[in-house]
C-alpha cells in the first residue's frame, strides 16, 4: 500500500512540476520576475501554512526558527528569492523549452558542487553524466550550432545556467538542516519575502491586473514552489526504492514540451529534443548505480 501511495504522490507531482513553464510563460505577461516572486512566495507561505497546520507541526515552527535563524535567512536568500528571480528572468529572456532544459542539468550541477562542498568524489559515471549534460546544455543554448557558439540570448543561457548553482548550493545546504522538511521550506518562504516585497517595489511599481494574472501566479506559487515539493517528499518517504521514484522525474520535461507547443505555440526545435535528450541520459548515466545516489534523492 505505501508503495502505491509513493507511485501516486511522485507522478502527481512530476505532472505538476511538467505545467510550471507554461505556467511561467503565462505569468510573465502580467508580473515582472520581482512580482512573480511576491505573490507565488506568499501563496506558497499560506499552503505551506495549512499543512503544516493539517499536520500538527505548526506549533513547533517558532522553536526551529530561533534555533537556527540565519541559517534559514540564508536558505530563504537563496530559494526562493535569488533562484527564482534568476530563473524568472531567464524564462522572460529565453523561449520556455530552451529555458526548461537547461535549468533541468540542475542534478549535474548538484554533482560538481558537492564535490567542492561536501568533498564527495566524483567517479567515472559522474564524469560521462556531465559530459553528457552539459554536451546537451550547449546544443540547445546554440540551437544545434556548436561550431559558431551563437547564442540567442546569452543573458538567458547564462542566467538558466545561474539558477542551477543557486538551486545546487541550495540543496547542499539543504543537507545541514536536521528540521521538519515542511517547516524548514517554510521558514524560507517567510525570511525571504521582506526582501522580495522590498526588491518588487524598489525595481518597479505595481499595476493592476486582470483575474487571469492572478490566477497564473497562484498556480506557481502552489504547484512549483508549495504543494508539489510537499507530495514529493511523501513519495521519498513512503517508498522503499527511492531511485524508482525518482526516475520518475525524467518524464517531466518531454511532457512540459508537450504542453508548451499545445498550450502557448512555441516551436519546439530538434536541437531542443536532441539536447534533452543528452541532459537525460547524463541523468540516467548518474543514477546507473547499484545504490541510489544522494543526488536522485533531491530530484
Amino acid at each position: 500500500m505505501n508503495e502505491r501511495h509513493a507511485l501516486g504522490y511522485g507522478l502527481t507531482a512530476v505532472l505538476l512540476w511538467s505545467t510550471v513553464a507554461t505556467a511561467f510563460k503565462i505569468t510573465l505577461n502580467y508580473f515582472s520576475p520581482p512580482q512573480m516572486v511576491v505573490i507565488a512566495s506568499l501563496v506558497s507561505v499560506i499552503a505551506l501554512l495549512a499543512i503544516a497546520t493539517y499536520q500538527g507541526k505548526l506549533t513547533n515552527l517558532l522553536t526551529t526558527f530561533y534555533a537556527r535563524p540565519w541559517y534559514y535567512l540564508a536558505l530563504g536568500l537563496i530559494n526562493p528569492l535569488a533562484y527564482y528571480l534568476v530563473l524568472f528572468k531567464a524564462y522572460a529572456l529565453l523561449p520556455a523549452s530552451q529555458a526548461q532544459p537547461l535549468n533541468y542539468s540542475w542534478a549535474i550541477t548538484l554533482t560538481l558542487m558537492a564535490a567542492i562542498f561536501l568533498h564527495q568524489k566524483i567517479g567515472r559515471q559522474d564524469w560521462i553524466a556531465c559530459g553528457l549534460g552539459y554536451l546537451g546544455v550547449v546544443v540547445i543554448a546554440t540551437k544545434g550550432d556548436l561550431l559558431a557558439l551563437q547564442f540567442e540570448s546569452p543573458l538567458g543561457v547564462g542566467l538558466a545556467l545561474f539558477s542551477t548553482l543557486l538551486w545546487a548550493l541550495y540543496w547542499i545546504i539543504n543537507t545541514k538542516n536536521t528540521a521538519d522538511p515542511v517547516l524548514g521550506l517554510l521558514l524560507g518562504f517567510l525570511t525571504s519575502l521582506p526582501f522580495s516585497i522590498g526588491l518588487s517595489f524598489y525595481v518597479g511599481g505595481w499595476q493592476t491586473v486582470p483575474w487571469q494574472g492572478w490566477l497564473a501566479v497562484t498556480y506557481v506559487g502552489l504547484f512549483e514552489m508549495g504543494i508539489t515539493f510537499v507530495l514529493w517528499l511523501n513519495a521519498l518517504r513512503l517508498t522503499t526504492n527511492t531511485a524508482r521514484i525518482s526516475n520518475l522525474i525524467f518524464i517531466s520535461p518531454f511532457i512540459s514540451l508537450l504542453l508548451l507547443a499545445t498550450i502557448i505555440g512555441e516551436q519546439i526545435t530538434a536541437a531542443t529534443i536532441i539536447g534533452l535528450l543528452f541532459i537525460i541520459s547524463g541523468l540516467v548515466v548518474q543514477q546507473w548505480r547499484s545504490k541510489p545516489s544522494p543526488q536522485s534523492q533531491l530530484l
